[in-house]
């Protein structure tokens, strides 16, 4: 208990002081009416909190943002594992995965679009897409990083290829599939953001554009922060989830 309060408390510290440079550069260094002051911000958020209309645009970027989320992994984690088991299949699908993880999902909102339209479907799409390689590399690498001597160990001891993969090479990668999907976390808020700004009739990168337009900077700040917050937010519960489900597999964050 006493491990977590003083966790609790150093974030807390860590979030004092970034609100303390916002407001001393807003002040005195960068002052301006551009760049609001964190009390300003706040009294914004809090009118959009009362009036629903910060809630709406969350909820419906958080909803996009999870059901990519959840689609890529499904996709990226048997793909990764068959391309780091298997050299045919990771010959078959490398040119795939090299070719179109460098084409970023941005790129391709107009495409979604014309394809999808302007609904849910292209954000979606999107949030996939942009998922999906990243848990494909990293699944891959864990399971080329398993220790061939553990694979001869369980051989060894009389284990068929299917009780190597799913007691020795399955385990051992599964840091690198949380790791994966970790990151592409962070990639699909930013996904998200740019797909909303170009297609979309609500969620918080509509809320930056329209507000853009307006010149509402209060309220673009407020989006900002709310996303870091809420980036913030699925972060730690990732991070929760792992060490209380998938304790001895976590990787060390």
């Amino acid at each position: 208990m006493r491990a977590s309060l003083n966790s609790v408390a150093v974030y807390l510290v860590g979030f004092a002081s970034l609100f303390l440079i916002w407001h001393v550069l807003a002040t005195w260094v960068l002052s301006s009416v551009l760049f609001p002051t964190p009390w300003k911000v706040f009294l914004k958020a809090i009118e959009l909190a009362e009036d629903g209309t910060l809630w709406e645009q969350a909820s419906a970027s958080l909803a996009r943002i999870a059901s990519g989320f959840v689609g890529g992994s499904v996709i990226g984690i048997p793909v990764g594992l068959a391309i780091g088991s298997f050299p045919i299949v990771r010959r078959l699908l490398e040119p795939y995965t090299e070719f179109l993880r460098f084409i970023p999902a941005t790129a391709l909102i107009t495409v979604a679009v014309i394809w999808f339209g302007i609904g849910e479907g292209s954000k979606v799409f999107l949030i996939i897409y942009t998922t999906v390689f990243i848990v494909i590399i990293n699944t891959a690498a864990g399971v080329s990083a398993v220790a061939p001597n553990k694979i001869r160990a369980a051989r060894s001891l009389g284990a068929g290829p299917a009780q190597v993969f799913f007691f020795v090479a399955l385990p051992a990668t599964v840091p690198y599939i949380l790791t994966g999907m970790r990151l592409a976390m962070a990639n699909s808020f930013v996904t998200i953001v740019a797909a909303e700004l170009v297609a979309a009739n609500n969620g918080l990168g509509r809320m930056i554009w329209d507000s853009r337009m307006y010149m509402l900077v209060d309220q673009i700040f407020v989006a900002l922060l709310v996303l870091g917050l809420l980036g913030f937010t699925a972060d730690r519960l990732f991070r929760w989830g792992i060490y209380a489900f998938a304790g001895r597999f976590s990787p060390v964050t």
